[in-house]
């Protein structure tokens, strides 16, 4: 049975991969206050104004955070993912988690934002809103 909730999603995690996810989310927390929080697609992910921010997830190799329009941040460390704007990074400790750069990154994604709402409505055209 898949988690519905972010503290489930977090109770399924191996131990050293919740600890990453603790972080994550508390960081991610403190850096959007506003945003929107809950499972989607079975991971944890933040949104503004109905977009999605950042999420993160466990891969076999362990967590790897995604920032939705990460391709366009300045901040360097994320690397390309898919075949849109997303960008991530992969942790395999909490002790590599650079809260300085994270919260960066976090400033960027409330900044630099393309419209993943609405890429289903434009048949999967992206445009940017911010």
């Amino acid at each position: 049975m898949k988690p519905t909730t972010i503290d489930a999603f977090h109770a399924a995690l191996p131990p050293e991969d919740r600890v990453i996810c603790d972080r994550l989310r508390a960081i991610i927390d403190g850096a959007l206050p506003d945003a929107q929080s809950k499972i989607w697609h079975a991971h944890p992910v933040w949104f503004l104004s109905g977009n999605p921010i950042v999420g993160y997830g466990r891969l076999k190799s362990g967590p790897r955070l995604l920032f939705w329009s990460g391709q366009s941040f300045e901040t360097a460390g994320l690397v390309p993912s898919g075949r849109f704007k997303a960008a991530e990074i992969r942790y395999g400790s909490a002790a590599a988690i650079k809260a300085d750069r994270l919260e960066a990154w976090l400033d960027e994604a409330r900044r630099i934002q393309w419209d993943y709402k609405n890429i289903v409505k434009r048949k999967g055209q992206l445009l940017r809103l911010v």
